[in-house]
């Protein structure tokens, strides 16, 4: 029997990672993206051991271990004194005990490499979803229509919609509703790491203080490359904006009183920008008809676990596995196995992630890291 036709809005990591999967297992996918083509922007990612045995059945598992930067331990700091506060084991200890590699790498990177995955012609951009129309009736037939900006209209008989915070198919089930100020912002830098001359820097580490945090690693295998991102308390944000440039000036203010190799990473910044921290209460649903939603589309969370990407990625793992678990031709059923074996967990790291707890302490990251989204039995 011919298998459904599925149609992917958004290709950032959740739909390119639902996409990969979806072919491996005989599906007739489209990509459909936004942008016009894609760049190496300027953010890093931790990709953790429950991403890379999803990495493992793309493909592209020991791509990632080359390019990557690959820590010994999670290191927390106090952010004034530099005192550490709490040591994660990794590299090694994680393979062994998690069954794959923990590494940080450069977003563009691992994104190039995930496109890199599909076949040629899969991703289809300037592609902007304006409008979607569900056919399907009581007796399961029908299909999904998707009409694009441009004035194209595709159909599939499954769409999902990885199209994150700000989904047009999250807006189509549920109403208009715009995220979850936070009152944080995160301030994002890559720098080359010889402009640190001789200061030493963990690989991997979070320094902490009261209301305020930056957390500093490498994105490549070289460590010739050095990111950070922030959390920094700002009462407002411009509404309608994405991201705002920012300065060494505001850096250095926001960090006042932090640690000299802090002060030393803020004065070699070439460029730095700023970005609001954005989430959303726990939805009522993630799927109706043949719509369905993973990733930020349905549950956007702070990165302060660095698990948002990990989350859209094991969604796309998971739905492919209901897909193949109940049948595609029953997305009904395929969509609610879906959410009962994923809500519980994405809910779980957008709390924790929301308190910004996570490894301050010297805790056990077993229940976030040793999970296998294709082992764990279905609920």
């Amino acid at each position: 029997m011919k298998k459904p036709r599925i149609a992917v809005i958004g290709a950032g990591l959740g739909g390119v990672a639902a996409t990969a999967l979806l072919l491996r297992s005989g599906y007739s996918v489209r990509l459909y993206e936004q942008a016009p083509s894609f760049s190496r922007i300027g953010a890093g990612i931790h990709v953790g051991p429950n991403v890379m045995k999803i990495l493992r059945r793309i493909g592209i598992e020991d791509a990632m271990n080359r390019m990557g930067s690959h820590a010994d331990a999670w290191c927390s700091r106090d952010g004034r004194t530099g005192e550490l506060i709490a040591r994660v084991p990794l590299g090694d200890f994680a393979v062994k005990e998690y069954g794959a590699s923990y590494l940080t790498v450069h977003r563009g990177d691992f994104h190039a490499l995930m496109i890199d995955a599909l076949p040629p012609g899969t991703v289809q951009f300037d592609k902007c979803l304006s409008h979607i129309d569900d056919t399907s009736g009581e007796d399961g037939g029908g299909e999904v229509r998707l009409t694009f900006a441009d004035g194209t209209v595709e159909t599939a008989d499954i769409a999902i919609g990885a199209d994150g915070v700000n989904s047009r198919m999250r807006e189509h089930l549920l109403g208009a509703e715009p995220p979850i100020y936070t009152g944080l912002v995160a301030h994002r830098a890559v720098l080359p790491a010889a402009l640190l001359g001789d200061t030493p820097f963990d690989l991997c580490a979070k320094w902490w203080s009261e209301d305020r945090h930056m957390m500093v690693y490498y994105v490549t295998g070289k460590k010739d490359e050095i990111y950070y991102v922030t959390g920094v308390p700002a009462p407002d944000w411009p509404q309608g904006q994405s991201m705002l440039p920012s300065s060494r000036e505001e850096m250095r203010e926001a960090f006042d009183g932090y640690h000299p190799a802090v002060q030393k990473l803020i004065d070699a910044t070439p460029e730095v920008t700023k970005w609001p921290l954005l989430e959303r209460n726990p939805l009522p649903l993630w799927s109706r008809g043949r719509l369905v939603l993973l990733g930020d589309a349905c549950h956007p969370m702070k990165p302060h676990m660095a698990q948002g990407a990990a989350m859209a990625i094991e969604d796309a793992a998971m739905l492919t596995r209901c897909l193949d678990e109940a049948g595609a031709d029953d997305p009904a059923t395929a969509f609610a196995l879906y959410e009962a074996n994923r809500a519980e967990r994405a809910s779980r790291v957008q709390k924790v992630s929301h308190d910004n707890t996570w490894l301050r302490t010297n805790e056990d990251p077993a229940w976030v890291f040793a999970y296998d989204v294709f082992d764990v039995p279905l609920r």
